[in-house]
């Protein structure tokens, strides 16, 4: 049954199958023209993730004689990697530089869109209307990582509001001071 349906669609995943796992398959791609033999997850490798990895000048490539789209784990840790990377300034080396390479990587192709548009509303993030997901999330990266911090204040107010129950999260909940 499933090999009679890769061959009705040449190959390709019907969708069929992502019911049932994937845990026969291997990684469908080549790395450095050597094809993986790891076991497939279940990403699969999108025109979206062939134009990373096209970017980011990554050595991989599908391999022909594979029968689906789904890539391993170590290769979508490594296309995520490369996504979230950010170019060093190679021509100053000023304390600002220093305080942003210790600062952790936040993934925001990880959200969802609406999250990332709330994110842009609240702060109101300049940006042109009509933008994609991966751009919505590059500019909002580049603002976030341009907000001044004060950890002290932050966490005097984090604090502050879990003692006082002021979150409005946690009220909307019904959660209180009882119940923790």
């Amino acid at each position: 049954m499933i090999q009679r349906e890769y061959q009705m669609n040449n190959g390709f995943s019907t969708g069929e199958e992502d019911s049932r796992g994937n845990s026969d398959q291997i990684c469908c791609l080549m790395d450095d023209g050597e094809s993986c033999r790891r076991p497939a997850g279940n990403a699969s490798y999108s025109k979206r993730i062939q134009k990373t990895v096209a970017q980011r000048r990554l050595k991989l490539n599908i391999d022909p004689q594979a029968r689906h789209t789904y890539i391993c784990d170590y290769h979508k840790t490594m296309i995520q990697c490369a996504r979230t990377k950010q170019r060093r300034p190679k021509d100053s080396e000023d304390d600002s530089n220093e305080a942003e390479m210790d600062s952790p990587e936040v993934d925001w192709f990880q959200l969802q869109v609406n999250t990332l548009r709330r994110y842009k509303r609240h702060y109101k993030v300049p940006t042109r209307p009509g933008l994609n997901k991966a751009q919505l999330a590059d500019a909002i990266q580049k603002h976030f990582k341009s907000l001044p911090v004060n950890e002290k204040e932050i966490m005097t107010y984090f604090i502050y509001m879990v003692k006082t129950n002021g979150n409005k999260l946690d009220q909307k909940n019904g959660m209180n001071s009882d119940s923790v």
